[in-house]
């Protein structure tokens, strides 16, 4: 069967009944939970929707499987495809060495200008928790994707440009660079923080979120981090006048998001302690990634761990995981994560029934203890393997 192209027209998605989306199995166990997610979706796609919508897959080349068949670990092809079908999801990639990009992963969202980094955290009943209460924690990270430290901007110590950067910020700047330093520069753009905010304030509004925070480490990086906040609350006020409510400045208010920010290392507290004044946080790159991992370990670990990149009119989803190679092939791995980000994918493209049919199989095959060794262990029940989990979650569907 043909697929046919998802577009995008006056800053919306059009979604064919039909779609073709690209995916990429990727590296170590990646093969395996992307069989366990296309399983997955097609199944729920079928029980929503009785035949009426399909989606008709198509398999790019990225990773080891992509050096070694054309040469090259991120071919052209792929991109350029993901650029053409909007909507994609792959698997977790290693690096190749010698392959040209410190990051596949970021070499993409670089590429793509997937700006967005959208990981949602929320707790399904019988995972595993340090938490006394881990059902309070429902928050939905925004982390800025294409710049911040992960612009890879670096010099390395005893190298002539090093060298060079040190000096003029020495002498030009006033700085105290010693000798013996590597040198990043940390950029953070007026523009690329605003539009991640205002992404953040979207789906806050359209998926009934009542709290915004914004986090950051303002007090001591006044001029990128405190910019982000800076810059933040300029585009909440600007364009979302009446739907927003500034801590500080009133009381949660019905049909308002209540806007306000946390400095990044009390955040990391304030999850802990009191996870249920949280919902949508929107922060820079580095904070992102640790304030998303962090809120995984609450809600079962990274196999409990969705993704979407997210730019305009463009989407990629992946489970936030790595590769784990020493499980590949032996049909243990928790394909959740990816599953997850499936779920994601079908809520992105507005097929929300498939979507809900998913979240609530995986919730009912969890509660029946029905998991694999990463939370079995904890559980003290017998593994399910990969392929029995997922037989599993379809017929909870």
């Amino acid at each position: 069967m043909k697929g046919g192209k998802i577009r995008f027209v006056n800053g919306k998605l059009v979604v064919p009944d039909n779609p073709t989306v690209p995916f990429i199995e990727g590296d170590g166990t990646g093969p395996e939970i992307m069989r366990s997610v296309r399983s997955v979706v097609d199944a729920a796609v079928e029980k929503a929707y009785s035949g009426r919508r399909r989606i008709i897959w198509k398999e790019l080349l990225a990773g080891e499987k992509a050096l070694k068949e054309v040469g090259e670990p991120l071919p052209k092809e792929t991109v350029d495809a993901i650029r053409e079908y909007r909507v994609a999801i792959k698997g977790p990639l290693t690096t190749p060495v010698g392959g040209g990009y410190r990051s596949l992963n970021v070499a993409l969202r670089q590429l793509l200008d997937l700006y967005a980094n959208v990981r949602p955290a929320k707790y399904y009943p019988g995972v595993p928790s340090p938490l006394r209460y881990p059902e309070k924690v429902n928050m939905v990270v925004f982390r800025e994707n294409t710049e911040d430290v992960y612009a890879g901007i670096e010099w390395k110590m005893g190298t002539q440009e090093c060298e060079k950067v040190r000096r003029f910020l020495n002498e030009e700047m006033g700085a105290n660079v010693p000798e013996d330093a590597g040198i990043g520069v940390k950029p953070i753009s007026k523009r690329r923080s605003q539009r991640l905010v205002r992404r953040a304030m979207e789906y806050a509004i359209e998926n009934g979120y009542k709290v915004l925070t914004l986090m950051h480490k303002g007090n001591i990086m006044k001029y990128t981090e405190g910019a982000f906040r800076d810059w933040g609350y300029e585009v909440l006020k600007e364009e979302f006048p009446d739907r927003v409510v500034f801590e500080g400045e009133g009381e949660e208010t019905e049909g308002k998001v209540l806007v306000n920010d946390r400095i990044a290392d009390n955040m990391f507290q304030q999850i802990l302690t009191r996870p249920d004044e949280y919902g949508v946080i929107a922060t820079t790159n580095l904070n992102g990634d640790y304030i998303s991992d962090a809120l995984a370990a609450l809600v079962g670990g990274l196999g409990m761990a969705p993704g979407a990149n997210v730019g305009d009119g463009i989407a990629l989803f992946e489970p936030v995981h790595g590769s784990a190679p020493k499980y590949a092939g032996k049909n243990v791995i928790n394909p959740t994560a990816g599953i997850l980000a499936a779920k994601l994918m079908l809520e992105y493209m507005g097929w929300k029934e498939a979507a809900d049919l998913i979240d609530g199989a995986v919730g009912r095959t969890i509660s029946q203890r029905k998991v694999t060794y990463d939370l079995a262990r904890h559980l003290g029940v017998a593994p399910l393997s990969t392929t029995d989990y997922t037989e599993a979650l379809i017929e909870n569907l």
